[in-house]
């Protein structure tokens, strides 16, 4: 199984990607031949129009992922603002584990460097996790030391998919949670339990999510 971590030196593996199917997800595409449309009628107008801006090479590299993404059932992409692939929201839906039947929203900010550096992830969704701190920070070791250019916003999000398949006391953010985690397994399933319905654990009251 592949591990996540936060330390510097993990070796962490990402998850086996599958191999993506004919086509893209059908919003993605519309999306991407939007765009195409636009900057050719753009460059055809008349003259005098102002010149179509020219993309950075992460627009051109996030265009291309977007192009081809294959995203899981559980997995559903935003796009706050249509005309910039760089900021969107990811939200899962866990579909087994501690969180199954919740819904979190994750907020990406993608540098024009990339994919020379990773993207900025934060959750949106207040959670009671030991990898994801209260103020959204996400422990994910492919989003600091271990980024690598090859590397994808799928395989980022396939990291956040396996945080809540196998979350990692052993390198927490949210310590509290993680020493319960590490201690006692079935009450730390009904203290996440308890903050899905509303309630309130450590001193933090959680939002209703179930």
């Amino acid at each position: 199984d592949p591990q996540f971590s936060c330390r510097a030196g993990a070796g962490a593996q990402q998850p086996v990607r599958p191999p993506p199917r004919q086509g893209a997800p059908s919003m993605i595409k519309i999306f991407g031949a939007g765009r195409g449309r636009r900057a050719e009628e753009s460059k055809d107008g008349q003259e005098g129009e102002a010149p179509v801006k020219k993309r950075q090479p992460g627009e051109i590299r996030m265009q291309k992922e977007l192009d081809e993404m294959e995203l899981p059932t559980q997995v559903r992409i935003d796009f706050p603002d249509k005309n910039n692939l760089m900021n969107f929201r990811i939200t899962i839906a866990p579909d087994e584990g501690f969180w199954k039947g919740a819904s979190y929203a994750f907020i990406f900010n993608v540098a024009p460097l990339y994919p020379h550096e990773a993207p900025k992830v934060k959750c949106e969704t207040k959670i009671y996790h030991p990898n994801i701190d209260l103020q959204g920070n996400v422990c994910l070791n492919i989003l600091r030391e271990d980024w690598k250019p090859v590397l994808s916003i799928s395989s980022v999000v396939y990291g956040l998919l396996y945080l809540f398949l196998e979350p990692n006391p052993g390198d927490p953010l949210n310590h509290e949670a993680a020493e319960v985690l590490r201690n006692n397994r079935a009450e730390f399933g009904r203290l996440v339990d308890r903050s899905l319905r509303g309630g309130s654990v450590a001193g933090q009251v959680f939002p209703k999510l179930l």
